[in-house]
């Protein structure tokens, strides 16, 4: 009875081994699942990190520029690492990211876009706000998700949301570049 017992035991673990090696040969990718997909995983760096949807990271160039400025610092007029405005980052995000040529400050920039509303924004509108002021006084580029990026006075380059009460509060309208002013 022993006997039979232990032949029991002994091909029931080997059944088990033979069934994991399967499941581990299974799990192993084929030569052609091999690739790395490298917009891919940027793409999910940066939904991850700036807390947006994948879907929303189709642009890597915008999302790699925005993410190389996070943390430097604001400075009126300045347009390098070393300190810039809120229309200077708008200026070379456009100049990098979308080869675009825009307005060196927001009421010049909101010249140049077709006004639209918040519902209607996709990745890589501008949206401009009215802080304090009848005029246009700020401007971000919208990176999805209700967040867009912009140089802030108290914050430097950084990533908010647009339902913030302080950013809803002053929100004037979203835009979308006119045509005219895409490079071919």
């Amino acid at each position: 009875m022993k006997k039979i017992f232990f032949l029991a035991l002994f091909f029931g673990n080997l059944l088990t081994v033979n069934a994991q090696n399967k499941n581990i040969q299974a799990n192993i990718p084929s030569e052609k699942e091999d690739t790395i997909d490298p917009d891919n995983l940027a793409s999910q760096y940066f939904s991850q990190i700036m807390g947006v949807a994948i879907s929303a990271t189709s642009n890597t160039k915008m999302y790699k520029f925005i993410y190389d400025w996070l943390g430097t610092p604001y400075r009126l007029g300045g347009d390098s690492k070393k300190g810039i405005d809120c229309s200077g980052f708008a200026y070379k995000l456009y100049h990098k990211a979308f080869s675009t040529i825009i307005g060196n400050n927001s009421r010049n920039i909101f010249s140049m876009v077709n006004p639209i509303e918040k519902p209607e924004l996709k990745q890589g509108d501008l949206v401009f706000f009215k802080i304090r002021s009848r005029a246009i006084s700020h401007v971000g580029v919208y990176i999805g998700d209700g967040k867009f990026a912009h140089a802030s006075s108290s914050k430097g380059v950084t990533i908010s949301n647009l339902q913030d009460p302080y950013w809803n509060r002053y929100f004037f309208k979203g835009g979308r570049m006119l045509e005219s002013f895409n490079e071919p």
